[in-house]
């Protein structure tokens, strides 16, 4: 089944631009915060679309998710935006639906149905994002299979001529005290080179693209090499305290300038690095 006017008369969450603004430099905030650095892996894709609708699927590690695709998402920031979430996320803080945040309910027959409409009104019109994490549960990044929920796949069927991105995400500890979130853009896939295949198809294939996808990111993340990703955001470097005022003390003796950084071996490296 492939998209129709039908999707043209559901209604889509009423998004407020302004609030969308604040949220998304509040999330910033509070990523930098948290995070020594999100990096986008130099191997994957370009996170970058054309003109069609893009609906964008994740992995599901962590709570983080939805910020980190909120970082992501300004690579969009032309287009109109929208996510999956939880229905009882929606339900308990409303101004979400300001957001773009779309109620889904997983548990049962109508919820997957209202999915399979609201998506489809969604990705009818060009130039819109539509977010989706569908393991649909908390999965540890190595876990195999993913497990994909058929909804996606189903949704990708229905329609003509948006594209499929499979972005994999996974969050590390390396020489920081605070972690890292690494992110690798995968193969996209565009309706129209698929044609005719049906809903349990699409999701074997969305779920095959993601699993290449994170298993090329897992096997770079155990090599914790920052210079094979793109610092897309940079949090809090530095153990803090005591410990950080006498490292700063040392380095005004010494005449340098003090880098908080716990490992800097890697910036010692660089060109013009003090020795």
């Amino acid at each position: 089944m492939r998209q129709s006017n039908a999707a043209d008369s559901t209604a889509l969450p009423h998004r407020w631009p302004w609030l969308i603004r604040g949220f998304r430099r509040y999330s910033c905030r509070y990523v930098r915060k948290n995070f020594h650095a999100v990096r986008l892996s130099k191997s994957g894709h370009p996170l970058e679309a054309g003109s069609d609708p893009l609906l964008v699927v994740l992995n599901h590690p962590a709570w983080w998710d939805p910020l980190i695709g909120i970082v992501l998402s300004r690579a969009f920031i032309d287009r109109d935006q929208f996510a999956a979430i939880d229905a009882v996320a929606v339900q308990q803080y409303r101004f979400f639906q300001r957001l773009g945040f779309v109620g889904v309910d997983t548990k049962s027959l109508r919820g997957a149905v209202e999915f399979l409409r609201t998506g489809a009104a969604i990705l009818s019109q060009p130039r819109r994002v539509f977010w989706v994490t569908a393991q649909g549960r908390f999965t540890d990044a190595r876990e195999r299979p993913l497990g994909l929920q058929s909804g996606v796949g189903h949704l990708a069927a229905r329609l003509n001529t948006a594209t499929v991105l499979p972005i994999a995400i996974e969050y590390a500890f390396w020489t920081e005290r605070t972690p890292e979130a690494l992110v690798r853009i995968g193969e996209p896939l565009k309706a129209a080179e698929h044609p005719g295949l049906s809903g349990k198809e699409w999701t074997a294939l969305i779920e095959a693209t993601l699993t290449h996808n994170l298993d090329v990111l897992n096997a770079e993340t155990m090599k914790r090499d920052p210079s094979a990703f793109t610092e897309l955001l940079a949090g809090k470097t530095g153990v803090g305290g005591v410990y950080d005022v006498w490292r700063r003390l040392k380095s005004w003796v010494r005449g340098r300038k003090f880098d908080p950084s716990h490992d800097q071996s890697a910036r010692e490296a660089q060109p013009g690095a003090k020795s």
